[in-house]
């Protein structure tokens, strides 16, 4: 069993990507599930729509997962109840539209996944508890009892929150990812307790940016120059960022994790 987890979808250049990429990525890595972050996936990359989740349902990809961008689109409110292959932070408030975990069927329907989608305390909107969510969600979805396989995807600002959520889970989950920062870190690794995990797999952009946003503006932003604009995607190739986990079947936890830079910038 063979996961694709991708790290946050940088408007239509990461979307032009990932329709390009990801059924060869399938194909040639004899992927069975894929987990993509699409918070960031609309043109001006602020939160998702509609047509662009049944485009990436279409194209391969199992369950999207999000973070602080997720309402960025109004629309969102509108569809993400029925829609449970879209998920939203499980810590936000009680009563937000749509769900945080959910579980699923891998491709062959030999499998059952549970996903999980956190979003983290520090430096972010507020939510509720993070890891008081997380062992609460852990209660009622455990490995190799209601499912086969657990994902979690933490989205989040700091390295070590990230670092700590991977802790909690080791042995717990299958595999941990950080998403949020659009930056890949170094440290793709299995824990001590079998969960494959890195604290941030990046973006799939242009990461001839900063962090997928147009490099020049950014500056200008920076430098408070008054003709800088608001944010708006850089429009170069796109680089797909995020980790392949090839698992164990009998104890649900990584085999061996493998991070994936393809295409773009990054890769050269």
């Amino acid at each position: 069993m063979n996961f694709l987890i991708l790290g946050d979808v940088m408007g239509a250049p990461g979307r032009k990507a990932l329709s390009k990429r990801l059924p060869d990525l399938i194909k040639d890595n004899k992927i069975n599930f894929v987990i993509a972050n699409g918070e960031n996936s609309s043109d001006d990359g602020k939160g998702i729509t509609k047509k662009i989740t049944e485009e990436f349902f279409k194209i391969g990809v199992d369950v999207i997962t999000s973070g602080n961008h997720i309402w960025d689109k109004k629309e969102t409110t509108d569809f993400i109840e029925k829609e449970k292959r879209l998920l939203r932070p499980a810590n936000l408030a009680e009563g937000t539209p749509g769900r945080g975990y959910e579980i699923y069927w891998s491709k062959d329907k030999k499998y059952k996944i549970g996903v999980i989608n956190l979003m983290g305390n520090v430096f972010m909107r507020k939510t509720e508890d993070v890891f008081q969510k997380a062992r609460e969600i852990c209660n009622k979805i455990k490995l190799k009892k209601n499912v086969d396989y657990l994902v979690v995807d933490f989205h989040g600002e700091i390295t070590s929150e990230k670092n700590a959520a991977g802790h909690f889970f080791d042995g717990l989950a299958t595999c941990v990812v950080g998403t949020h920062t659009h930056i890949p870190t170094a440290d793709t690794r299995i824990l001590d307790g079998g969960t494959a995990y890195q604290t941030d797999i990046g973006m799939c952009g242009d990461y001839n940016s900063v962090i997928g946003m147009n490099k020049e503006n950014s500056i200008k932003r920076f430098l408070k120059e008054k003709d800088a604009s608001s944010h708006f995607p850089s429009e170069g190739e796109a680089t797909l960022s995020g980790i392949i986990v090839e698992t164990d079947t009998k104890t649900g936890l990584a085999k061996k994790v493998t991070r994936l830079i393809h295409g773009g910038s990054l890769a050269n």
